[in-house]
């Protein structure tokens, strides 16, 4: 007589059972990324959607003076290119972007070699310059704008000093101002360049630096040769946020001077600020379109090189 066996019938809940585990390894996975739902709703609104319809606005008739909006073709294009106005904001805009990625990378490394040692006066005062990274540029160029008024506290300061009154115009040249104007700017944000150096400088390990003193290496010696080279990727992010944000430079030169005077600090954020004050829609969008290809055209190239420049090191 031979025994057969039969298997179990597997009941409905046991066969629902791995069922639940893959919907619910499958949720999990999903859960995190729920909560980038928020902004991208906020950047596909506020970006991406007004991005799109520059491009489309910039070949219309879009203006204050019109009751309904046509397509004109290239003429929102040639009208501002040959506009004599556009071009100097153009050049001013360089101008002001060179110089204040110069100013704060200058200072941001200066304070970073400073503040380099880890003692707690050099972390208090770190806080102390980080500080206007967190304030509103507008905020910042509205008390520099007071403090650097003919009768302001700067002038004040400095004819107590000397003993003579003094009414230097500092936002008043035609010729300077535009440096006090990048000054202000990279004053801002030097505590951000210096928070980048610093964590450049930490990376840097000891031995190479103990090698270079047992082989004579001086202080500016090991920094010219060793130190500044393996600052490299700090030295391309730097550069790069002061540029990108220097060439978009609105709202400090806007509480400052307003682009005075005599527009020497009407850089071309502000030139398209005012053009869509007086109603001429597409053309205001279509320089924010020239913007776009002057910053990709000018510092793009540049960030390619520093990019390069971290390679080859």
């Amino acid at each position: 007589m031979t025994a057969t066996t039969s298997a179990a019938p597997v009941s409905a809940p046991a066969r629902r059972e791995p069922e639940r585990k893959v919907r619910h390894s499958r949720a999990a996975g999903l859960y995190p990324t729920w909560f980038l739902a928020p902004a991208f709703a906020i950047l596909l609104v506020f970006f991406f959607v007004p991005t799109l319809f520059n491009f489309i606005y910039a070949f219309t008739n879009w203006s204050a003076f019109h009751n309904d909006i046509a397509g004109v073709g290239l003429a929102n294009f040639r009208a501002v290119l040959s506009n004599g106005a556009l071009v100097s904001s153009l050049g001013i805009t360089v101008v002001y972007a060179v110089l204040v990625a110069i100013m704060q990378n200058g200072f941001g490394l200066g304070l970073a070699l400073l503040l380099e040692r880890d003692t707690r006066l050099n972390r208090f005062a770190r806080v102390i310059v980080f500080l206007p990274v967190l304030m509103s540029a507008l905020a910042v160029g509205y008390i520099f704008q007071a403090l650097l008024k003919p009768d302001g506290a700067l002038n004040g300061l400095l004819g107590g000093i000397s003993g003579h009154p003094v009414t230097i115009p500092w936002l008043g040249s035609t010729t300077w101002t535009i440096v006090v104007v990048a000054f202000v700017n990279s004053w801002k944000w030097m505590g951000l360049a210096m928070v980048i150096y610093l964590a450049g400088l930490k990376t840097i390990s000891e031995d190479v630096l103990e090698a270079a003193r047992i082989d004579g290496a001086g202080v500016w010696k090991t920094f010219r040769d060793i130190r500044f080279p393996l600052l490299a990727p700090a030295i391309t992010f730097n550069v790069a946020t002061a540029l990108l944000g220097s060439f978009n430079g609105f709202d400090t030169i806007l509480s400052t001077t307003g682009g005075g005077p005599a527009q020497k600090t009407e850089v071309l954020d502000i030139y398209i600020f005012k053009v869509y004050g007086n109603g001429l829609f597409a053309q205001a969008t279509t320089m924010s379109l020239v913007l776009f290809l002057v910053v990709t055209v000018l510092a793009f190239p540049v960030i390619g090189y520093l990019r390069k420049r971290e390679r080859v090191l």
